[in-house]
């Protein structure tokens, strides 16, 4: 059986995001593969390259062939010049700037949490307001209609009461 070492696309239109995987040559390209051994993302710059070593390392130890695009991926990751018996093999990916992207990320999902929670807290601020002076006011109202009533009452007491002569 002929093995490639292959991209499956995925994602959505116009936004692709690639898996490596391990596949019959014959099968189609997004059809079903033996082995998923990493992915690739170009949309983001640098491009998003994740990729698992050691099982790609089998797989092109076993015979496997890589695509041109993933033998370039591996060529960057380090993994081609590792697998052709090189003793010193870096990668050239750039991992700090895609720290740096998700550290962006981070903070701009942090940003907007606390400003939904100042917004929380202030509308729950507003509403203690409006119920505190709601409640002022049926206060307010009570104490009118009690003042009422006990005028109410003097002057029925005055009125039932003998009048004194002076």
């Amino acid at each position: 059986m002929a093995v490639r070492i292959r991209l499956k696309r995925v994602g959505k239109i116009h936004r692709p995001v690639y898996r490596v995987v391990v596949v019959d040559q014959h099968k189609k390209r997004d059809g079903q593969v033996i082995e998923r051994v990493g992915q690739y993302d170009p949309n983001p710059d640098p491009s998003v390259i994740k990729l698992q070593s050691e099982r790609i390392q089998y797989w092109l130890g076993v015979g496997a062939q890589p695509s041109d695009t993933v033998k370039r991926l591996l060529v960057l990751s380090g993994d081609w010049a590792k697998f052709k018996g090189a003793k010193n093999t870096e990668s050239r990916i750039k991992v700090a700037d895609a720290d740096a992207a998700s550290k962006q990320a981070e903070e701009a999902v942090k940003a907007a949490e606390a400003d939904a929670e100042k917004r929380k807290a202030a509308a729950a601020e507003a509403k203690a307001k409006a119920e505190a002076e709601a409640k002022a006011a049926e206060e307010a109202k009570a104490a009118e209609e009690a003042a009422a009533s006990e005028e109410k009452a003097e002057e029925a007491a005055e009125a039932e009461a003998p009048a004194e002569e002076a």
